[in-house]
């Protein structure tokens, strides 16, 4: 059986594991929120929609979702990172965040207008102050995973930003910790089936087993925690 996504970057890495486990062949799109958002309006098929709660309370809304399929993967935290054999800098404050991004000759986070995580750290450069002066280090690319595997073959003293999942599925780099208090992001992603799948009922049951307590273990060391 083939089901087919149209999903949020950060939850790539967990539908694969929970698809393999159920030998689920897995189709479509996984990238930055905004981007899967227009492949949904402009038509693309899908018989899985996982975006943001908020972008599928809207979804709902409008219709494009099936309500009584709708649940959370959990909250995923926008961290920073460096490649696997990098030391990891300190970032536990604002001051020291500043002083790893202006220490690195490479910024990679994805897309500042369509995904969650490369529009909210753009925002923290600015709140940091240091946005133009790191604007030619910037390595921006459509999604999270993309500028993860970018940074991973990066030479020089290269960092990232992204979602914690993302950093978590990509080999090469790992985990330094989440933004520090005052500009950190936790974002919840929710699944829902979308209303024209052509695999309503098995999409239905993935999502019910993507979402439930059988798949809690995986969304824990996917990056995922369980949302408020």
């Amino acid at each position: 059986m083939q089901l087919r996504f149209l999903s949020a970057g950060a939850a790539h890495g967990l539908v694969g594991t929970v698809a393999r486990a159920q030998s689920i062949g897995v189709e479509g799109s996984f990238g930055a929120v905004g981007a899967m958002l227009e492949k949904l309006r402009a038509g693309e098929p899908c018989d899985i929609v996982i975006l943001t709660r908020a972008q599928i309370a809207k979804l709902a809304e409008e219709g494009r979702v099936v309500p009584g399929t709708i649940a959370d993967l959990g909250a995923v935290a926008t961290s920073i990172s460096v490649r696997a054999a990098d030391p990891a800098p300190d970032v536990s404050d604002a001051d020291r965040l500043r002083a790893a991004l202006r220490a690195a000759d490479a910024i990679y986070f994805p897309d500042p207008s369509k995904a969650t995580a490369g529009i909210h750290f753009a925002k923290v450069l600015e709140a940091l102050g240091i946005h133009d002066e790191v604007r030619e280090r910037i390595r921006n690319f459509p999604n999270g995973a993309t500028s993860m595997r970018e940074m991973a073959s990066a030479g020089g003293r290269p960092i990232g930003c992204t979602q914690a999942t993302e950093i978590l599925a990509t080999p090469g780099v790992k985990l330094v910790a989440p933004l520090p208090r005052g500009h950190e992001l936790e974002t919840v992603y929710t699944a829902a089936v979308q209303a024209g799948a052509a695999q309503r009922e098995a999409a239905a049951a993935f999502v019910a087993r993507l979402t439930g307590s059988e798949s809690r273990a995986a969304r824990a060391a996917a990056g995922f925690r369980d949302a408020a």
